[in-house]
This record gives structure tokens, C-alpha cells and sequence, in this order.
């Protein structure tokens, strides 16, 4: 089975990071039986599928930080309405074996799915280009334009997570990012150097429906 990395630590750190991006106390984050039965593979497929999006340069990688672990958290609580009901009658039939009993849908369980049919095999075993280009495909398909009434890819809110868990930890927002506590002045008009650093931003102040 994979070693996922998975510790009481991280979790807990996990949790405090949750709670700083939702506005709630720490008490409050609470890991239920739906996350403790998470298998451990989909905790490997969701860190190596956080570390693709942002893979390690300079500055540490999305699973290096902890932002597959914020998902889990994400996920169990809802955020961005991942605990919401499926979307009915405009979710594909293929897709329909993913949705739980109380109708809401079963992210980790799509991504597993959906990761194994892109490498035609055991995602993990795969060899880290073709991972790489299965994570592209499904991206790119993901984004793809289509009609208002379309059903959206659930990779959509996965990837979401995973950058706002990546970009609310410490080294996203103040190594990643450029972080300033008191900028003091607005510049309007500053001269860009290619490989600048975005400015880093409030993203506890971003209102999760």
C-alpha cells in the first residue's frame, strides 16, 4: 500500500489551516467516519495529483505543504459546496456510481476512477511523464468551453481546493507569493521584471458558498 504521509501532525496542522481560510475555530473542524474511510490509495492519488498542479521548484510543491491534506478537510466540510446534492438529471449516467447516498458526490472516488482510465492502468505505478500527461488531459478537458447547461468536471473544484490550500499555507503565501503585512502605499504603475513574484493577497477575506 502507498505511503501516503499521512500523521496525526499533519492533520492537525491541516486543521488549523482549514479553519484560518473558513473563519471557524479549530474545535470545530472535525474529521467524520466518510473522511476515516478515505482509502489510503486515494490519499497517494490526491498527493501526487496536488504535487503535479504545483510541483516543487524553488519553493516546496502543493503536497509538500500540506494542501492534498487541507482537500480532505475541504471536502468532509463542504466547502465550496462539494457537500452540496449532485447535479440531477445534468450528471452524466457514467458518473451517476459516484454519487453517495445522501446525493452528494464522491470527489476522491471520480479522481481515482478518472486517473486510472487516463493511464489505462495503475495510476501510481505509471511512470511520472505519463502522470503528468493524464493529469494534463483531464485538466484540459476540464476547461474545455461548452454550453451553459453543460455539467461542470468535478476536477474544477479538486483543482480549486488545491491551490486555495496551497496559496493559504505559509510558503504559497509569503515564499511563493510576495507578502507584504503593511504595504504603507499604492502604487499604481511599478516597473515588471520577468520571474517576479505575484503579490500575495487576504484570501481568509474570499466568501466560500
Amino acid at each position: 500500500m502507498a505511503d501516503t504521509g499521512w500523521t496525526r501532525r499533519d492533520m492537525l496542522g491541516s486543521a488549523a489551516l482549514f479553519a484560518a481560510v473558513v473563519g471557524i475555530p479549530v474545535a470545530a473542524v472535525r474529521m467524520s467516519e466518510a473522511t476515516e474511510t478515505v482509502s489510503d490509495r486515494q490519499r497517494a492519488m490526491l498527493r501526487e495529483t496536488a504535487q503535479i498542479v504545483i510541483p516543487a521548484t524553488a519553493t516546496p510543491g502543493a503536497a509538500d505543504v500540506g494542501a492534498d491534506l487541507f482537500v480532505l478537510l475541504a471536502l468532509e466540510h463542504g466547502l465550496d459546496g462539494t457537500r452540496a446534492p449532485a447535479a440531477g438529471s445534468a450528471l452524466p449516467v457514467t458518473e451517476r456510481r459516484n454519487v453517495r447516498r445522501d446525493g452528494s458526490f464522491d470527489y476522491l472516488a471520480w479522481l481515482e476512477r478518472r486517473l486510472d482510465a487516463g493511464a489505462h492502468r495503475d495510476f501510481l505505478k505509471a511512470p511520472p511523464a505519463q502522470r503528468l500527461a493524464v493529469v494534463a488531459a483531464m485538466d484540459a478537458a476540464a476547461y474545455a468551453e461548452a454550453g451553459p447547461d453543460a455539467w461542470e468536471s468535478p476536477w474544477r473544484k479538486l483543482k480549486s481546493l488545491i491551490l486555495t490550500g496551497y496559496y493559504t499555507s505559509q510558503d504559497g503565501a509569503s515564499r511563493e507569493l510576495r507578502y507584504e503585512l503593511v504595504p504603507g502605499r499604492l502604487d499604481a504603475d511599478i516597473p515588471y521584471k520577468p520571474g517576479t513574484p505575484a503579490w500575495s493577497s487576504d484570501w481568509t477575506a474570499v466568501e466560500f458558498s
